[in-house]
């Protein structure tokens, strides 16, 4: 199992779903698909700076760390890229710790 990091922008404007459902429904999807996650990051709701669709101009960002096989991790962005409450999903490998120098 490989580490990952997944970065989702949510459409959450006129959804009755607040932003905690969304996140521990998608944690749900991440742990059902196979991964294990370590931690989430809700970040804060940001403006785009090049808005390419006008009735989407701003989103919530929350960063996942997970632990996955390579087979999940790609399979996991072909499942969310049809979302509707998911605008942009971005599923990395997790940087490595920088090793300190003694």
């Amino acid at each position: 199992m490989k580490k990952y990091e997944g970065l989702f922008i949510l459409n959450l404007a006129g959804k009755e779903e607040g932003l905690n459902d969304v996140v521990d429904r998608l944690q749900a999807d991440l742990v059902a698909a196979g991964g294990k996650v370590e931690a989430v990051q809700k970040m804060e709701k940001k403006s785009f700076v090049r808005v390419t669709d006008r009735k989407v101009p701003a989103g919530h960002y929350v960063n996942f760390i997970f632990e996955a096989t390579p087979a999940v991790a790609a399979g996991l962005g072909a499942k969310f890229r049809h979302a509707g409450d998911i605008y942009r999903c971005f599923i990395s490998l997790a940087a490595k710790p920088a090793l300190k120098k003694a």
